[in-house]
């Protein structure tokens, strides 16, 4: 079937006539200057031209603006989206129908109306309706080019499939209260418009029962004769003619609220959606947040799809919207930014913004009258409109500042923090309901929220914005580098992709200062020597390089990662293969590295590192560490916790460091030296209880869904934790064993000793203690080894003989159990 002869009936020298205009029904309407129309008018309301013949020559005329004089024929005009031309530059079709002429100026791009030649206006002119001037950035004294247009000359498709329009109350003074029926608007609108040709950002305006109603195209699906559809919604430019189509009878329309002078949609027949709040051309990248894919389809789906189905539907789901959103995470990771940002894809109106502190006030009662403030419009319009009043967004930022747990002494001791939280809980899901309201509260302590707010009914949507990974990190860095690689002032040796796999657990924030930073190092080449506020003659030509952000890398550190440098102090003398136990050791640890980072089931395991004290287990452990990739590796020692004088202060240390690891989705813990951690001592015996537990617990404990952690604990006291019950805490043991022969210290001294010397040493070893046993940790033979080497001693074999014997007679004494 030809679509165009169904729709149009095209026949040689033009499409069929078309039926008779309606008489004038803007009569009694609106002068010129009303509703922003200004007096350049034109057009005829409810226009349906039966077909456009192009004129021949193609030639483009100078125009400039005047108005229509006649003040009917002027509404007419333009609440039927219609320019007046004159005959003489543009000579009416043989059918009478309406013209489509091509308008281009100063102003980037060129725009296509609906013209309709007009006896007595005059030559060289063409009328513009304010809303036309506004949409083709055309200024009451500039002059345009115009000249007819053919929607069929550059082929493919020409008719509008479906078309989404953004509609509102053209003035303040003319809004009324009563719903309109989305069916019947598109009634009219295809009865005022049908034939002409329309293109996103276009505006117009159309008269509803006498209610002047302001109208924006955002987008266009556009419809070619196999049915196939394809869409747009970017400006009309030159390079982009393909942007416009022309509207039918069968063409379908979305109307969607405008944000500034909103108005009440009744549901559809046809299709969901009447007061839809998501915005039709939103798109996540103009929210200029990366990196968060899966975060917004949760979001979305949890808490704004039940919004855009038709409110009957809903009733008969019987189902409640949400009305609150925690976002929680690490600092940095963009949580404020996505609650600022949402309001872009709504077609609602301005949230409301508070921060958690500014709640709490001195006198008393006013903390929870804030409270109450901030739903007092929400409250009002629902009385008055009930499920018809429109969407309340409320932002709660640093929500754990006012809502701690209840109980737990916040607010001073005078009860302020618990009556906050009281109020807070009525407002959301109290006696008197509200469905109209979306709270959305952001904090990176989600710990300390009383657990009544996270109930369903409440802030019942949790989703974790956690540290991008890779592909995340890619998107923010373009994000951050696109006013670069557009001015061409980023080097052609940045790879965006190096920097994303360089750049592990770094948060938004900190890959915003990367890049910052890359740019202050690019600033201070183009400084000028001996001054700091100088400027070199060349900054013009100024280029961030891929060096200045390697340079960056060095100054700026993610607070979640890997301490490297105290790693590397564990590490110190490197790894000795003086074993072939040493391997597999290795071997058996990287094991335990890749079945937690791919296992679906085993992802979280504790390994026992157990032997002689200086057998190298926690170099053992940092080693697997750095070699494992994992993004976030953090080091427990006896000196990281000391540092923290309470016994109270430690365990909060000690879970901040677990809480930390499971912000990462892959994360490692070494806790070295388990005894001395829980201030073992044999005399009693005695030790810290209360910390042994919480360490034992959070070993224990699985970390939350979609994180990973492989914890390795090191002992030099097994029997310890076999009389405390603990050694079955762990998965997995692995032993560590002590130097054992003169030929495994052998293999150890040769990576810092000459053969002869190694000889000469053995020799000593062997007369002093009369075996070929040795049994001592390597740390402690490189440690005494080192000792000997830089003190200057006369004789370094002898001396290192004979501690070497003090050393093996000590462990034999020590595991003789004497």
């Amino acid at each position: 079937m030809d679509l165009r002869n169904n729709l149009f009936g095209r026949r040689a020298g033009g499409y069929s006539p078309a039926p008779a205009r309606p008489q004038n029904p803007s009569a009694g309407g609106y002068g010129g200057d009303s509703y922003g129309a200004g007096n350049y008018g034109g057009g005829g309301y409810g226009s349906a031209p039966g077909g456009y013949q192009l004129q021949p020559g193609g030639r483009q005329v100078p125009l400039r603006l005047a108005k229509v004089e006649d003040k009917t024929l002027q509404a007419q005009y333009i609440f039927g989206n219609i320019c007046a031309v004159s005959p003489n530059d543009f000579p009416p079709n043989r059918d009478a129908s309406d013209l489509y002429i091509r308008l281009s100026g100063r102003a980037p791009g060129d725009y296509v109306v609906t013209a309709r030649p007009t006896p007595g206006f005059p030559d060289g002119c063409i009328s513009l309706s304010d809303p036309q001037r506004t949409w083709a950035n055309i200024g009451i004294m500039d002059e345009v080019l115009g000249e007819l247009y053919d929607p069929f000359s550059q082929g493919g498709s020409a008719y509008i499939g479906s078309l989404d329009v953004e509609i509102g109350f053209a003035s303040q003074k003319k809004m009324v209260d009563a719903p309109y029926d989305q069916d019947e608007l598109e009634r009219i609108f295809v009865k005022n418009f049908q034939n002409q040709v329309f293109s996103p950002g276009q505006r117009l305006l159309m008269d509803v029962h006498n209610v002047p109603l302001a109208i924006m195209v955002k987008t266009v699906t556009l419809i070619d004769l196999s049915m196939e559809r394809k869409q747009s919604s970017e400006p009309p430019t030159r390079s982009d003619p393909g942007a416009r189509g022309i509207l039918t009878n069968q063409t379908s329309i979305s109307f969607y609220n405008s944000p500034k002078y909103p108005i009440k949609l009744k549901g559809s027949s046809k299709r969901p959606a009447a007061n839809a709040i998501i915005r039709p051309d939103f798109k996540f990248e103009d929210m200029g947040i990366g990196g968060l894919d899966t975060e917004f389809s949760t979001i979305f789906r949890r808490a704004f799809a039940s919004r855009i189905f038709p409110r009957d539907l809903i009733d008969k789901l019987g189902i409640m919207h949400v009305k609150g959103l925690l976002l929680y995470g690490p600092p940095g990771t963009g949580k404020t930014l996505i609650a600022r940002q949402i309001g872009k894809m709504l077609n609602a109106r301005e949230p409301k913004i508070i921060n958690g502190p500014e709640v709490l006030n001195k006198y008393v009662g006013q903390s929870e009258e804030n409270i109450r403030k901030l739903f007092a419009d929400a409250e009002k319009e629902y009385k008055e409109k009930g499920d018809e009043s429109g969407l309340h967004i409320i932002i709660f930022d640093e929500l754990d500042a006012v809502c701690k747990q209840r109980g737990s002494g916040a607010g001073g001791g005078t009860g302020v923090g618990d009556s906050v939280v009281n109020q807070l809980l009525s407002k959301l899901d109290g006696v008197d309901q509200l469905n109209n309201i979306l709270l959305i509260g952001m904090t990176n302590r989600k710990d300390m929220i009383d657990d009544a707010l996270l109930r369903p009914g409440r802030l019942e949507v949790q989703v974790e914005i956690s540290l991008p990974d890779e592909s995340g990190r890619l998107q923010i860095l373009k994000i951050h580098t696109a006013a670069m690689r557009k001015n061409n002032i980023m080097g052609s040796d940045v790879d965006i992709a190096e920097l994303a796999a360089r750049t592990k657990n770094f948060s938004g924030a900190e890959l915003s200062g990367l890049v910052k930073a890359a740019t202050s190092f690019a600033f201070q080449r183009h400084t000028k020597a001996g001054t700091m506020a100088g400027v070199r003659e060349d900054a013009g030509n100024m280029k961030i390089s891929r060096q200045d952000f390697l340079d960056a890398l060095n100054e700026v550190k993610p607070a979640f990662g890997t301490d490297e440098a105290e790693l590397e102090k564990v590490i110190e003398y490197g790894i000795i293969h003086f074993s072939p136990s040493i391997s597999a050791i290795l071997n058996r640890g990287m094991r335990e590295v890749e079945t937690v980072r791919q296992s679906e089931r085993l992802r979280h395991t504790s390994v026992l590192l157990h032997g002689p004290p200086g057998s190298g287990k926690t170099a053992l452990a940092a080693h697997i560490a750095m070699k494992s990739g994992y993004p976030f590796i953090k080091i427990i020692t006896p000196a990281s916790i000391y540092r923290h004088r309470d016994e109270f202060a430690k365990k909060d240390y000690l879970y901040s460091v677990f809480t930390d690891a499971y912000k990462s989705p892959l994360s490692m813990l070494i806790i070295d030296n388990i005894e001395e951690l829980i201030e073992w001592n044999p005399v009693g015996p005695r030790f810290s209880n209360s910390f042994l537990v919480a360490l034992v617990t959070l070993i224990k404990n699985t970390p939350p869904k979609g994180h990973r952690l492989l914890i390795m604990v090191t002992t030099s006291q097994l029997s310890v934790l076999e009389q405390l019950d603990v050694r079955r805490a762990f998965q997995f043991e692995i032993r560590v064993p002590a130097v054992q022969t003169l030929s495994e210290m052998s293999a150890v001294l040769a990576e810092y000793e000459e053969p002869e010397h190694i000889n000469h040493v053995l020799s000593k070893v062997s007369e002093y203690t009369g075996s070929d046993r040795v049994g001592v940790g390597i740390k402690t033979i490189l440690a005494v080894n080192e000792s000997v080497r830089s003190g200057g001693v006369a004789d370094p074999a002898e001396q290192f003989a004979e501690e070497i014997a003090g050393e093996i007679a000590k462990y034999n004494y020590s595991s003789s159990g004497r």
